[in-house]
């Protein structure tokens, strides 16, 4: 395999034996090809602007610049940069802030090195791979009941706030400027949609699930 071919790979960890173990691996496999190491979010987004590597393998919690908010600088400055999270944490909000983000992979520390170098092949060519704890937690996502309130529609959420505020229907046609009909529909949706029985219990529902400031 010429120079050319190899796949360019920048480090970021915060950990410089961590830093140096990945060195290690990536200088094993002769289509690999180690451009830089990063020590934290804010100098990987400034490396990958001047590098311009193919893949980075990077760490999600760091000191300056978490992970995500590195990885969407990242692919906001060069969507052609792949990006595959790597860490010790399987928490499930870091798992979909790596993914929304623009993370394409997202690894353990505990993965083999034939592994990594497979899913750093992937991410060269736009190819997905995810920890099974990580695809445990988009399954756990998709499959989580979507949260109370999801389905009022942007006016429904003004007429929930003023109704919270102690406002009655006439109030609330004049603040809004429409007509009293109208918000007595508005007030039927936001009960049937709340599983409540009246305005006060989905009142008290929306303050108690965060529906309204």
């Amino acid at each position: 395999m010429t120079e050319i071919d190899k796949i360019r790979v920048l480090i970021v960890d915060d950990h410089a034996v961590v830093r140096s173990g990945l060195s290690d691996f990536v200088l094993a496999f002769d289509d690999l090809e180690l451009v830089g190491e990063a020590n934290g979010g804010r100098s990987a987004v400034d490396l990958c602007g001047r590098l311009k590597p193919d893949v980075v393998l990077m760490d999600m919690v760091m000191p300056d610049m978490d992970g995500a908010a590195a990885t969407q600088a990242i692919r906001q400055q060069n969507s052609d940069i792949q990006i595959i999270a790597l860490t010790s944490f399987r928490e499930d909000g870091l798992v979909h802030a790596a993914l929304e983000a623009g993370a394409i992979g997202y690894l353990l520390k505990n993965v083999t090195a034939e592994e990594l170098a497979a899913a750093i092949r992937s991410a060269h060519h736009g190819r997905p791979t995810l920890a099974p704890e990580a695809t445990m937690a988009l399954i756990r996502a998709a499959t989580k009941p979507p949260a109370l309130g999801y389905d009022l529609t942007q006016r429904e959420r003004e007429v929930l706030a003023l109704m919270c505020a102690g406002h009655n229907n006439h109030s609330m046609a004049e603040q809004l400027g429409i007509s009293a009909s109208t918000v007595k529909y508005h007030v039927s949706n936001i009960i049937t949609k709340l599983g409540a029985n009246n305005r006060t219990e989905a009142a008290t529902l929306a303050v108690q699930h965060g529906l309204v400031n």
